[in-house]
């Protein structure tokens, strides 16, 4: 026989749902809040009911003190069940149902009462108050039992006080007043709390529909999640609400954008300032991976709009991948190159054998001398101006390139730059980038020249790149320093419209600036001006002279 399943113990706690959770939330609070205010409601109730039992018997008592025909009975007539002060207190009891109006002398015999039996003698209570003429409101028991009293003195025409006059209200009536209001009270506080069950209901449901029937556990757990996922990607993320603030960063964001946890809660053009970045997060350039510059960095941006108005941003890190383009450019260009040269290098070869096999060999040796004699000049002439390594290959290798596409790359004869640069590769980026575009503007013309000139000013460079190709127009010259703006056709391994924009962010970031005009004889000038491109040069140590003579031969002997 298989083993009897252990039986499930009843367990008792909150329903796990965050609905079912907020909906018992609130019908408790309403609950709470009914019994609260019945409560409150109820206690001072009993107090009022007594206080207005009492001054309707202070009420009825002064109204009878003050008809005068009962003073003048009470001083002339005799205390009798038939006598003319009970009768008209009887009278004014039955029409204002009192429970008992008494009237008394000074003695505190009784000349009135409802069972007339008890005419002629004296009260139950102390009656002292009221014949010394103070009116008195209590509730109090006497010979019918308990009431709610009120009592006055009784005065003759002259004002003299000749008794007292003791009005009750039956302490029965009072209670059954408040138990007669109580089933009321609670239909009302019953009808307010099925409202606020109601409402709790509707809003409950809301909650339901809005967190998608989950329990706060599951929620928390999202939240964790969500978090573990935002600061763990390698992509940005930057969440905007429906006004276009920032509303959430990730890690990758803040390092990509160069921005802090103080952006959060501030637009975009606070937080990024003007400029393509901030249009395209904010939405207002769309498209599908849209480039942008952002410091050194190359940024690739997607924008999805969210339900409640606001947006999701995506950021993805290119600059690597422009980098790695721009060498495959580099590359092919080099293999062009190349390959080319291979070409000519066959061509001359057989030139050379020619000669040989014509013994002609004083102008073999004439014509490999001026082969070799140009590649050198070209190499000694960029090294002598150019004495940072890195820029002087990038301008021998560009000069090759330049050369197998029928371009003229020539430095100018102002050109001198020391080895002093504080950000080489930077300036190597700027240069190569402003290289390329010129040999791409003047590749397939007449005459194609590019000249490159890198002067050094103190601790600031130039650099100016001039073509003669067709130039830019004047209504272009600042789109083309816009990220994703180009003329030319998009390869297939990257994107265009980044070159310049990064030139311009690399010289900004230097403190300077990057401008095109118009240059001498036509074509295009690039000016780039650094401030601070070159460090200060390093002073010569000072030789000083041992004083010691023993240490000067000992020097002399080394």
């Amino acid at each position: 026989m298989s083993p009897t399943p252990p039986a499930r113990r009843l367990r008792l706690g909150l329903p796990r749902r965050m609905f079912a959770q907020v909906l018992l939330m609130q019908v408790a609070i309403a609950a709470g809040v009914a019994v609260l205010a019945t409560g409150l409601f109820l206690a001072p109730l009993s107090d009022q009911l007594d206080d207005q039992a009492m001054r309707r018997a202070l009420s009825i008592a002064q109204t009878t003190a003050v008809q005068p025909q009962i003073a003048k009975d009470l001083t002339g007539t005799p205390a009798t069940a038939g006598g003319p002060v009970q009768r008209e207190a009887e009278r004014i009891r039955k029409a204002t149902k009192a429970e008992y109006i008494v009237v008394m002398d000074r003695r505190g015999v009784r000349w009135s009462h409802p069972t007339p039996s008890e005419i002629g003698r004296l009260v139950s209570t102390d009656p002292g108050q009221a014949l010394a003429g103070h009116e008195v409101m209590q509730i109090d028991s006497g010979t019918l039992g308990r009431t709610a009293r009120g009592k006055v003195p009784l005065r003759d025409g002259d004002g003299k006080i000749i008794g007292a006059v003791s009005v009750g209200i039956a302490y029965d009536s009072v209670r059954a007043r408040l138990l007669h209001a109580i089933p009321g009270l609670f239909a009302y506080a019953g009808g307010a709390l099925a409202v606020g069950a109601l409402a709790a209901w509707l809003i409950s449901r809301r909650v339901q529909r809005q967190t998608r029937d989950l329990a706060f556990s599951d929620i928390s757990a999202l939240l964790a999640e969500r978090e573990a996922m935002l600061h763990g990607i390698r992509e940005g993320v930057v969440a905007l609400d429906r006004a276009g603030r920032i509303r959430l960063l990730n890690d990758e964001a803040r390092r990509l954008l160069g921005i802090g946890d103080e952006a959060v809660g501030r637009s975009l053009d606070e937080a990024l300032g003007a400029g393509r970045t901030a249009d395209v997060l904010a939405g207002r350039v769309t498209g599908t991976d849209l480039l942008t510059v952002r410091g050194q960095r190359v940024l690739v941006a997607n924008r999805m709009p969210t339900d409640d108005g606001g947006a999701v941003a995506t950021l993805r890190d290119r600059t690597e991948l422009e980098q790695l383009g721009r060498e495959l450019d580099s590359t092919r260009g080099l293999i062009d190159a190349l390959r080319a040269q291979d070409h000519e290098h066959a061509n001359r070869m057989h030139t050379l054998l020619g000669l040989l096999e014509l013994e002609m060999y004083d102008d073999a040796v004439e014509f490999v001398g001026e082969v070799v004699g140009d590649h050198r000049a070209t190499a000694e002439q960029v090294a002598e101006k150019i004495q940072d390594p890195l820029l002087a290959a990038l301008l021998v290798g560009k000069a090759t390139v330049a050369a197998e596409r029928g371009v003229a790359l020539r430095l100018s004869d102002r050109t001198g730059l020391p080895d002093r640069l504080v950000d080489p590769r930077g300036l190597v980026t700027i240069v190569g980038n402003l290289v390329d575009n010129a040999l791409d503007a003047v590749a397939g013309t007449p005459h194609a020249r590019v000249e490159v000139e890198l002067r050094a000013e103190g601790r600031t460079a130039t650099l100016r790149v001039r073509d003669t190709g067709p130039g830019i127009p004047e209504e272009q010259r600042e789109l083309i320093f816009t990220e994703g703006w180009s003329t030319k056709q998009r390869p297939a391994h990257r994107e265009r419209g980044i070159g310049l924009p990064l030139v311009r962010r690399l010289a900004e970031r230097q403190g300077g600036s990057a401008t095109v005009g118009d240059a001498a004889g036509g074509g295009a000038q690039f000016t780039v001006v650094l401030p601070e491109a070159l460090a200060e040069p390093a002073l010569e140590p000072a030789l000083t002279m041992p004083s010691d003579p023993h240490a000067v031969a000992e020097e002399e002997s080394r």
